[in-house]
């Protein structure tokens, strides 16, 4: 009996990358400048709280489930995107300020990148950890899946801000953001939804790849 050598070679294993370790850096580099003289205190550390909880876990696992480069990227731009509104706070961001005036809203639209952030990249992560960690192959199944995974976290996020107004009273009105707007919560998730199905169709082959590379097997 003979055996092909190239079945019986193991996959081709990932060159080290770099793109993690840069990854934590910026999240720590923008932690750090953010912190210094925050419009709101205690908006910072409520925006940031999802960074504080994430990084120590992404750390600690790095070795046992190394994820993408391409999600590690993602992750650190969503990381600036939170420590920036939590800094300035999301009405008062001065690129949203900027972004105001040139498409002549009536708000400050830095929490809809925010909140279309919050859809984009975290699709990337779920889409991920299903073409990794199941059976599941790629297709409409994952690609619905992915989108409830989403839109189910920017619910969350929404029962959170509602718990914390209830909590806080007035002095949640900076983390809240709505910039009266009584639909905001419902805009927030749409733009979530929104987000997540761009972020698989704009980065889905690109992600086939960095997976490829991660794992020396393209997703099915």
């Amino acid at each position: 009996m003979t055996v092909d050598p190239a079945a019986a070679a193991p996959p081709p294993v990932a060159p080290r990358s770099a793109i993690p370790s840069v990854a934590l850096l910026v999240t720590l580099g923008v932690l750090a400048v953010t912190a210094i003289r925050p419009f709101d205190g205690p908006t910072w550390w409520l925006e940031v709280a999802p960074i504080l909880i994430a990084t120590p876990i992404l750390v600690a696992t790095k070795r046992r489930w190394p994820w993408t480069g391409l999600l590690y990227g993602l992750l650190a731009v969503h990381a600036v995107i939170l420590a920036v509104g939590g800094h300035y706070t999301y009405a008062h961001v001065p690129f949203g300020e900027w972004m105001r005036d040139v498409l002549h809203t009536e708000r400050n639209p830095y929490d809809r990148l925010g909140h279309l952030a919050q859809g984009f990249i975290p699709a990337i992560a779920f889409r991920e950890m299903l073409l990794r960690a199941t059976p599941l192959q790629k297709g409409k199944a994952v690609f619905f899946l992915v989108l409830a995974c989403c839109l189910a976290v920017s619910a969350l996020y929404e029962l959170v801000e509602w718990l914390t107004s209830v909590t806080a009273g007035d002095a949640s009105l900076e983390f809240l953001g709505v910039q009266g707007d009584v639909w905001d919560a419902q805009w927030d998730m749409l733009f979530a939804l929104i987000g997540a199905i761009l972020g698989q169709l704009l980065l889905g082959r690109l992600h086939d790849r960095a997976i490829f590379r991660l794992t020396g097997k393209l997703p099915d």
